[in-house]
């Protein structure tokens, strides 16, 4: 078995798609407009793979900020920083637990915390 999607209900959808595929680098995979005006969009890194399901409905309750970390696996740690903070978005500063990873957190538009974490 393994995790197969994330389902986020969100107020902020352009905002949203656009911090997820600049920041966390996650591509539309599909789009789907509903007849009640609300919309869906799937974004994911690969076929299989991570995806994040966008859900902005008028009628849907949305997320409150509380109680919700995602945390995504990169590369380059220092340079996904500066490009955050190159957005004005204010990520923590870059923290080092122990010998294995380094870390920090920024909220994407819907006040969801977000942490990015590089394996040493």
């Amino acid at each position: 078995m393994h995790f197969r999607q994330l389902t986020l209900m969100v107020e902020k959808l352009e905002e949203s798609i656009e911090f997820y595929q600049t920041i966390i680098e996650l591509t539309i995979s599909r789009r789907i407009k509903m007849e009640n005006g609300g919309e869906v969009v799937f974004l994911t890194n690969g076929e299989g793979e991570t995806e994040i399901e966008l859900v902005c409905m008028p009628q849907m309750q949305k997320f409150e900020g509380k109680g919700l970390s995602i945390c995504f696996e990169t590369e380059d740690l220092d340079k996904k920083h500066e490009i955050i903070q190159s957005k004005g978005l204010n990520p923590s500063e870059i923290r080092t637990p122990d010998a294995k990873s380094r870390y920090f957190w920024v909220y994407d538009p819907n006040g969801i915390s977000i942490q990015l974490r590089q394996k040493l």
